[in-house]
């Protein structure tokens, strides 16, 4: 599967572009929706399972010039009038390097690149009626169905951290296929 049939897939889901289309409504600076939007899909595909509802919408933003976390309240309730009944997660990750206790994050996909797994370290956006797809540690664990923590988790309290996830999200109840390499 390549980066092409990864945007496809996304391209061909009626209920993700109808997602992707209300994020973009939304007009925020430098967005991106990832994670398990992306890695589930890809996983239900390659596993030959129904997609099954969001359990949520992460949307990573980013804009320096409005850090308060009650933006992204605001960008929720757009988000949710828009299209509601849809779990969104919106978060400006001009700040959430406080969270994750980090150096600032220079864009939305340098926080990307530092989520847990490098086979969520993926994200899709719209350009125009198409689907952009970056993979911020490449592609190969996301289509080979590899959960390996990205570099910013590899190391012994971040593989814990990744294989919290892993359980508290039934991640091999759902994907028995998974290779762990942690």
């Amino acid at each position: 599967m390549s980066a092409r049939d990864v945007a496809t897939l996304i391209e061909s889901d009626p209920e993700a572009m109808r997602i992707l289309r209300a994020a973009a409504v939304l007009g925020l600076p430098d967005w991106w929706i990832g994670a398990g939007f992306v890695r589930n899909r890809v996983w239900d595909t390659i596993s030959d399972l129904p997609v099954l509802p969001h359990r949520d919408v992460d949307v990573a933003y980013y804009d320096a010039r409005r850090p308060d976390p009650d933006e992204d309240a605001r960008a929720e309730a757009r988000a949710a009038a828009v299209m509601p009944g849809v779990p969104w997660e919106i978060r400006n990750q001009a700040r959430m390097h406080l969270r994750n206790r980090t150096e600032p994050y220079t864009s939305a996909l340098d926080a990307i690149s530092r989520w847990p797994e490098t086979a969520t370290c993926v994200a899709v956006t719209l350009r125009g009626d198409s689907v952009e797809l970056v993979t911020c540690h490449g592609l190969a664990d996301l289509v080979g169905m590899v959960v390996r923590p990205s570099p910013a988790f590899d190391h012994a309290a971040g593989r814990a951290v990744v294989r919290r996830r892993m359980e508290n999200k039934g991640w091999l109840s759902r994907w028995p296929g998974l290779r762990l390499e942690i």
